[in-house]
């Protein structure tokens, strides 16, 4: 199967409330984003680590990396595997024996970024899920779900429907509310497929 190399791009709170954050990740060689809402905790752990403040004692992650290396071994890879009923799966693969662990995405991420190791993403997945960047010349940089084109054999209703939540969407990712902006997404791709 077909791995997409991702980085982090940034943490934004999600409008949606109940301590609630967007992790949003880029496709490394290509312009794809492919956001995931996480916990409060989660988010936390991801920032520190990434803005390089050690707490005075240990986090969580911290004590599970502290573990793994007295261990003498090495988180290698996370790998965001798949979807289901709204929900990301991921698996941290460690050096010894390739032994693989499930995961939540946001604490494997958690973790990839204190090895330092790659955040991959099933090609099928970010096809899926990704939101890709595109330019307008009015407007400036705005992003497109993927599976947003439609055949010009729909009724006229059906075209103003898509258009009005494509519209939304546009809207959601640039303001970024991309809690908002992956459930537009995914009723456009039930509306597109339902024709």
């Amino acid at each position: 199967m077909e791995k997409i190399e991702l980085t982090v791009l940034g943490l934004s709170a999600s409008p949606a409330g109940n301590n609630a954050y967007a992790l949003i990740l880029k496709e490394s060689d290509g312009n794809r984003r492919l956001p995931i809402i996480i916990g409060a905790f989660e988010a936390q752990a991801i920032a520190l680590e990434m803005e390089g403040v050690e707490p005075p004692r240990p986090m969580t992650h911290d004590l599970f990396r502290n573990f793994i290396k007295n261990e003498d071994n090495n988180l290698v890879e996370v790998y965001i595997n798949d979807l289901s009923d709204g929900t990301f799966f991921a698996k941290m693969i460690f050096e010894e024996n390739n032994f693989e662990l499930d995961a939540r995405p946001s604490d494997a991420v958690a973790m990839a970024v204190r090895f330092s190791c790659p955040i991959f993403v099933s090609a099928n997945l970010l096809d899926e899920t990704g939101i890709l960047p595109q330019e307008d010349d009015e407007k400036g940089e705005i992003f497109e779900g993927q599976s947003t084109q439609y055949s010009g054999t729909q009724t006229n209703t059906y075209e103003n429907k898509v258009d009005r939540l494509q519209s939304q969407l546009d809207k959601a990712i640039s303001s970024e509310d991309y809690e908002k902006a992956a459930s537009l997404r995914d009723e456009i791709k039930k509306l597109l497929e339902s024709q």
